[in-house]
């Protein structure tokens, strides 16, 4: 059984684990869900550090835990370790690293079926990813715990 103070203390966690989500989906490469680009992602895989629409969320779930951890950005509890992760990575370097090698003039793919097939491509795959790209998307994480310690007025994540 929990106490009142624990219970209190899990609570100011979650509302800064909500303020902090919140500010990241403000950043305007997290408007747009990271497979489709619908607007106004809800949704997050939070070991890729992606934002995502339901219809997205739904496809990760069928890859598998080993592939894509999904979560609510609202309806979920999250870890001090999930939200790092969502702060390191987040669609901007995600994208830099899992499309790398996306063709030129491609298009993101709209009906069901071929946004499973990209999402599949793109995660499961890798086909499009680029090993040096994970150096460039991790540059600046010293500056995301920066960012957190801001938004939180605490240290618990660096």
């Amino acid at each position: 059984m929990t106490t009142r103070s624990e219970r209190e203390k899990a609570q100011k966690l979650n509302e800064q684990h909500q303020v902090i989500l919140s500010q990241l989906l403000r950043e305007e490469e997290n408007k747009h869900c990271a497979d489709c680009e619908a607007k106004g992602p809800r949704w997050a895989s939070w070991n890729l550090g992606v934002f995502m629409c339901i219809r997205c969320a739904g496809i990760h779930r069928n890859l598998g835990v080993h592939i894509s951890r999904v979560k609510s950005v609202n309806l979920d509890q999250w870890t001090p370790e999930q939200i790092q992760s969502m702060v390191d990575m987040s669609n901007r370097r995600a994208k830099l690293l899992y499309e790398a090698h996306l063709p030129e003039n491609f298009k993101h793919p709209q009906t069901d079926q071929a946004v499973e097939v990209f999402i599949r491509d793109k995660y499961e795959r890798k086909k499009y990813y680029d090993k040096e790209a994970l150096a460039a998307a991790t540059v600046s994480i010293s500056n995301s715990c920066f960012y957190m310690l801001s938004l939180t007025g605490q240290s618990m994540f660096l």
